[in-house]
């Protein structure tokens, strides 16, 4: 089970913070510019989720990847990983 959660500022929301916590996970999700209350976060993992979006984006330049030409699962996640090692060892 996850131990936190990364997400951007689109994201806070007080019932989706409660909901998380609920289950145990600790969101680290800066709070909104408009919030009166500043919400405390892991500005250090914070910092990380880029590395994260840089991956989905590497991801998105294949193409059979993009744009799901596989329906079944099974297949479209075999894709992904053929995609992932290929970057790997490029």
């Amino acid at each position: 089970m996850a131990q936190w959660m990364l997400a951007d500022r689109g994201y806070d929301a007080v019932w989706f913070r409660d909901d998380l916590e609920e289950k145990g996970i600790s969101p680290c999700i800066p709070g909104r510019r408009s919030r009166e209350k500043p919400v405390k976060y892991d500005k250090r993992k914070y910092k990380r989720r880029n590395r994260i979006e840089i991956m989905f984006g590497r991801l998105q330049d294949w193409r059979r990847v993009a744009t799901r030409y596989d329906r079944c699962p099974t297949v479209f996640f075999s894709a992904i990983c053929i995609a992932a090692t290929v970057m790997f060892w490029l």
